[in-house]
C-alpha cells in the first residue's frame, strides 16, 4: 500500500543527467584543516563538493596534502571551479587542467570575476568562457548575476545549471533581490541554484522556499564558530525550505483568519 510519504516523495535534483538526493552543495575551502573539511562535509549531507583548482591541491603537488584523501571522488561528485579567474581565457585553461587531473571529468563550475573588491561576476567574460567550454564538451554550472536575461543567455548556450548570486561572495548578506531570483526560476528549464551570499540557515531556507533547486555555500559553513554544527543546520534548512515550497504556503493578506473558525461551533 502506498503511504502519504511515498506519494509526496520529492524528485531528486538532476544535473547533467545525474540524480542527487541532497540539494545542498558545499565548498571545500577556508576550513582550519582537512579533518575539519571532512567532518563538515559529512555533516552537510552534500554530494557535490566544489574545489578551487587554483587554491586547493587535488594532485597538482604530489608532496602536499591532497583534498581528495578526505573527500574522495568515489563518495562525492567533485566540482572543480575557477575561483580567482578574471578572464575567460584563464577560466577555460583552469578547467581544462582540472579535466586532466580528474581523468576526463566533465562537470565543472564556471565563475569569471569582475574585480577583487566585489567578486561580482564579469558577465561578458562569463558568457565567452561558457560558450567555449560547452563546445569543448564540458557540463557547465555557472555563477552569474541575478539578471534574468543573462541567465537565459547562459541556458541557451548550453549550461546545465545557472547559479545566480544572492549577494556578494562571502558577505553573509542573504538574498537581497528575491524578485529577480523568482524571475530566473520561472523561466529556467535547467536547475537554478543560489550561489554566494548565504550567511545562515534561514537564508538557505528562503532560497529553497522561493523555488530554487539547490544552494551552494562555503563561507557560511567554514566561517562559522562551529562549522560542523552549521553544516548540519544548513542541511536541515535546505530540506525544510524545499518541503515548504512543495507544500505551498498560505497567501499573505491584510486580514486575520482564526485557527478555529466560528462556523459549525457547538453552542
Amino acid at each position: 500500500m502506498q503511504t502519504h510519504q511515498d506519494m509526496n516523495q520529492d524528485q531528486p535534483l538532476i544535473i547533467a543527467g545525474k540524480a542527487y538526493r541532497s540539494r545542498l552543495l558545499v565548498g571545500s575551502g577556508k576550513y582550519r584543516d582537512l579533518e575539519e573539511t571532512r567532518a563538515a562535509t559529512e555533516a552537510s549531507g552534500a554530494e557535490i563538493i566544489t574545489v578551487a583548482i587554483r587554491r586547493v591541491n587535488i594532485g597538482q603537488d604530489p608532496n602536499a596534502p591532497n583534498l581528495l584523501d578526505v573527500v574522495p571522488p568515489s563518495k562525492y561528485t567533485i566540482l572543480p571551479n575557477t575561483a580567482g579567474c578574471y578572464t575567460a581565457k584563464d577560466a577555460v585553461y583552469t578547467l581544462q587542467l582540472a579535466r586532466e587531473l580528474l581523468n576526463g571529468h566533465k562537470l565543472v563550475k564556471l565563475e569569471v570575476l569582475g574585480d577583487q573588491k566585489t567578486l561580482f561576476p564579469n558577465m561578458p567574460e562569463t558568457l565567452k568562457a561558457a560558450e567555449t567550454l560547452v563546445k569543448d564538451g564540458f557540463d557547465v554550472m555557472v555563477y552569474c548575476s541575478d539578471d534574468p536575461i543573462q541567465a537565459r543567455m547562459l541556458e541557451e548556450i548550453g549550461c546545465v545549471a545557472v547559479m545566480p548570486l544572492a549577494s556578494l561572495i562571502g558577505s553573509g548578506m542573504g538574498i537581497l533581490n528575491p524578485w529577480n531570483l523568482s524571475l530566473i526560476i520561472e523561466q529556467s528549464k535547467v536547475p537554478v541554484l543560489v550561489d554566494a551570499g548565504v550567511g545562515t540557515a534561514s537564508d538557505a531556507a528562503i532560497a529553497m522556499e522561493l523555488g530554487c533547486d539547490g544552494v551552494l555555500m562555503n563561507t557560511a559553513i567554514a566561517g562559522a564558530r562551529d562549522p560542523i554544527r552549521m553544516a548540519r543546520a544548513m542541511m536541515l534548512a535546505v530540506e525544510a525550505g524545499r518541503d515548504a515550497y512543495l507544500a505551498g504556503r498560505i497567501p499573505k493578506k491584510f486580514a486575520a483568519s482564526p485557527s478555529s473558525p466560528m462556523e459549525g461551533r457547538a453552542t
